[in-house]
């Protein structure tokens, strides 16, 4: 019987978060359409920002492709972060700020384990 860990779980579960995200964002309700022209957007790029979201959920789901989903996803929350925080809106930063920094997580938990399949665990710089 094989033991699930949260090392297993958590990138799956980022990736249904940017699954949900982007089909909000494709599948955009007005008040969403409104939202991005408010920010100066425009009219299209809430498909931009679901497109690339979907992505980044393939790329998580996915072991070989997961740092580069990590990566992705941390940029696309990173840049919501910045939209909300320019425009005053410090209420809606914690969720971009909160799964940018699990993408950063997990790109580095990937990153370990790839380090260490390699064998290349000791990352001290020799002297």
């Amino acid at each position: 019987m094989s033991k699930t860990t949260w090392r297993q779980v958590l990138p799956l579960a980022l990736a249904a978060f940017f699954v949900v995200g982007s089909l909000s964002n494709i599948f955009a309700p007005q008040s969403i359409d409104e939202e991005y022209l408010r920010w100066g957007y425009p009219h299209w790029f809430h498909f931009v920002t679901g497109s690339l979201e979907l992505t980044t959920a393939i790329l998580l789901a996915r072991a070989p492709s997961r740092l580069l989903g990590s990566a992705l996803g941390c940029a696309v929350m990173l840049a919501a972060l910045g939209t909300v925080t320019i425009h005053g809106e410090y209420g809606h930063a914690a969720p971009p700020f909160v799964v940018a920094a699990l993408s950063i997580f997990v790109g580095w938990i990937t990153w370990r384990k790839r380090l260490s399949d390699s064998g290349m665990t000791d990352t001290t710089p020799a002297v």
